[in-house]
């Protein structure tokens, strides 16, 4: 059972903007074990903590076949990013929507790791696009929002009869 629940779209949670991580502390890393274990339980590949209605600049990812390489990033940076690639995408607050999203094909991110320390990272690849994907959600922006308003009415339509038929 998932620690966390996930905001679902159109929620106007999901629009919030994160705030940096001023001290990564023990309280910090709580939520950051309680986001992957959501995360694993959905099952997705990564999940922002603005998702879980915690408007911190948190995220966990794991796009390992495996699912055994959890990758932390606290108040993530793009300090470069090259190439453009289209990818399918989904999301855990989006259930059952996919669509084709052109991002940046290499990333470099600068953030800190679940004890505050600084590191580096080269993303390129499902890596590169998940985290790009979850650092929209710290700024308060989901993926569908990338789409035409046609399609955004559409999936609006669509996840608010799954709501009802679910009750």
């Amino acid at each position: 059972m998932p620690k966390l629940t996930i905001l679902k779209y159109p929620d106007p949670r999901l629009h919030k903007i994160a705030r940096p991580v001023e001290n990564v502390n023990d309280s910090v890393r709580q939520l950051i074990d309680d986001m992957a274990e959501t995360m694993y339980a959905a099952p997705g590949i990564g999940l922002a903590a603005s998702q879980v209605d915690q408007h911190l600049e948190i995220i966990v990812l794991d796009v390992s076949e495996e699912r055994d390489n959890l990758r932390v990033l606290i108040n993530p940076r793009i300090t470069k990013a090259e190439g453009k690639a289209k990818r399918e995408e989904g999301c855990l607050s989006v259930p059952g929507i996919y669509d084709e999203i052109e991002r940046a094909e290499c990333i470099t991110v600068d953030a800190l790791d679940r004890n505050g320390k600084p590191f580096t990272l080269q993303a390129d690849g499902l890596l590169a696009v998940c985290i790009q994907h979850e650092m929209d959600h710290l700024k308060g922006k989901v993926f569908v929002e990338y789409l035409s308003s046609m399609k955004q009415n559409r999936i609006r339509t669509k996840l608010k009869k799954q709501a009802r038929q679910a009750a």
